[in-house]
């Protein structure tokens, strides 16, 4: 992934499923409730054709990310690609609700310049619906008997750093493992429009088993609000996926 300032950075919203010449097409938009299923998908080219070609971001060809509008059922997901440019998405189970699916990906442009791109569509899961309240903005979260606290401020529409510090009972975490050449994987969806924003690390690539406890993060939010942010880290051969709120002035 090399984490210089050479990589293409994404800094939309994410929200439409055409962008640049590429668009994000699946191939249903209802999936069933309360059982695991794929989601197939082609991203096709300003001329229709479905591509094949694309440039590894983090360790992989396509990131596929799924929210549901409460902000609830975060799946982030590494589909798998055919000859003819189909891709397959393995989800877990759905409750009923209103969903978001995004992908995300380096390509080649018209132009031949590699861009990064985030593309959405909505996706329905038909019965009823059962809303989750946003949890309140907070600074720390836990998972799994991990503790993560967040420091600073989350701003909208400029550039910062924010830091993720990990601990476990009292104590700092430091044997965090390379997910996707980095410490932490940091997505985060925004309350209402549900808009993406993807949480550049800083810092070298994660190489050895001995990540942690601090981790810091260039960050980039669209808009102001609250915004559901979603740390995933590894230890010991698992992932972890903490989640907590912050708000942007």
């Amino acid at each position: 992934m090399g984490m210089g300032g050479d990589d293409p950075m994404y800094s939309g919203t994410g929200l439409s499923p055409t962008s640049g010449g590429f668009t994000f097409a699946p191939t249903a938009t209802r999936l069933t409730a309360h059982q695991p299923q794929a989601l197939h998908f082609k991203i096709r080219d300003a001329q229709g054709a479905a591509m094949t070609a694309f440039v590894p971001d983090q360790t992989k060809m396509m990131h596929f990310y799924l929210i549901r509008s409460d902000l609830t059922g975060f799946q982030h997901l590494h589909p798998t690609m055919a000859a003819d440019g189909t891709w397959t998405a393995s989800l877990a189970a759905l409750a009923p609700g209103n969903y978001r699916a995004y992908v995300a990906f380096n390509a080649k442009n018209a132009a031949g310049t590699t861009v990064a791109e985030v593309l959405s569509s909505a996706l329905t899961v038909p019965g009823t619906a059962a809303e989750t309240a946003l949890p309140a903005a907070a600074t720390t979260t836990s998972v799994d008997g991990y503790t993560l606290t967040v420091s600073g401020e989350a701003m909208a529409a400029m550039s910062h750093t924010l830091t993720v510090t990990v601990s476990k009972n009292g104590k700092p975490v430091s044997d965090l493992q390379p997910y996707l050449q980095t410490y932490a994987h940091l997505t985060a969806i925004h309350a209402g429009d549900l808009a993406f924003a993807h949480l550049h690390p800083e810092g070298a690539p994660a190489m050895t088993d001995t990540g942690g406890p601090t981790l810091t993060f260039s960050t980039l939010l669209p808009s102001s609000g609250d915004w559901r942010f979603f740390i995933q880290f590894q230890t010991g051969g698992v992932l972890h996926t903490a989640a907590i709120t912050l708000r942007a002035g």
